[in-house]
């Protein structure tokens, strides 16, 4: 039973990487940086949640509002910051840096606005506790592994079969070729930007849920989704889903023999092992 528990806790925590990756690697592949306000973005969608719900929405309409309020403030941080740097085309370090300090002013208004403490985003009690071969889950975790499942699913669809799937491709192998060919990269990043973002404030609110909400929570989803992103390939969407479950495989089946507190010590010695014996990661995407 034990093991079977291990199991399912590193099914569920490979599914919420894979949220927050799929978003990190969708915008790193259209934009060749590493968007480290993608995990306070994610904050923003838990927030988005917290807010309407305390306003008296009903938890349906809350959680659309909070993948809205994410994608919306990933659009808006793309148009005010990242849009001008790459018409002065700036180099990838200045966009690193310029994300940093987003997901400082983020967390910031994240802390001013709702407070520094901890709030559950569910009520206490909320939600089946199910037997699943020997392993309790809960309802909000076998949502977490339906999300996963759901956004992935749709993703691979969505970058494989259809025509706006090939121009993010175009636009993912050679920014001023799509140019030429008449794609307005601009407005597409700004798509992409959208989508990962939804992406990421679904993670978040899944997330919420699961275990709550503070301001600090997007620094641990941050880097979860880009050790994930960086061990399975980074850019590489399938990448990121192998990277996420190995995580979360790696982490919970590692707390097994030392402290949980740990956990994020084995998250990092798993990225510093890839990084000496395979940087390009899983996939080997650039």
């Amino acid at each position: 039973m034990f093991f079977a528990q291990l199991v399912a806790n590193s099914v569920i925590a490979g599914a919420l990487y894979t949220l927050i990756t799929l978003g990190f690697n969708l915008i790193y592949g259209a934009t060749k940086f590493t968007n480290m306000a993608h995990g306070a973005v994610a904050a923003m969608g838990a927030y988005g949640v917290f807010f309407a719900t305390r306003e008296g929405w009903g938890l349906p309409l809350s959680i659309v509002a909070g993948v809205l309020v994410a994608g919306i403030v990933g659009v808006i941080t793309d148009r005010l910051v990242f849009s001008p740097l790459r018409k002065k085309k700036a180099r990838a370090s200045v966009f690193v840096i310029a994300s940093l300090g987003i997901f400082a002013l983020l967390q910031s208004i994240l802390s001013i606005t709702f407070g520094a403490q901890f709030w559950p985003l569910l009520p206490p009690g909320t939600g089946r506790v199910f037997d699943i071969a020997g392993a309790s889950v809960t309802e909000v975790q076998l949502w977490i592994l339906g999300s996963a499942v759901a956004a992935s699913g749709i993703l691979f669809i969505l970058l494989k079969f259809t025509i706006f799937g090939k121009v993010i491709r175009a636009l993912s192998d050679d920014e001023e070729v799509a140019k030429m060919l008449g794609i307005n990269t601009d407005r597409m990043i700004g798509v992409i930007f959208f989508l990962g973002s939804m992406l990421a404030g679904l993670a978040g609110i899944l997330s919420g849920f699961d275990t709550g909400v503070q301001p600090t929570m997007g620094l641990f989803l941050l880097l979860e989704g880009a050790v994930s992103s960086i061990v399975g390939g980074i850019g590489s969407l399938v990448g990121g889903i192998l990277g996420a479950f190995l995580l979360g495989f790696v982490e919970n089946f590692g707390i097994w023999f030392i402290a949980s507190q740990w956990k994020g010590a084995i998250a990092f010695g798993l990225l510093t092992i890839f990084l000496i014996f395979r940087p390009r990661g899983i996939m080997g995407k650039d």
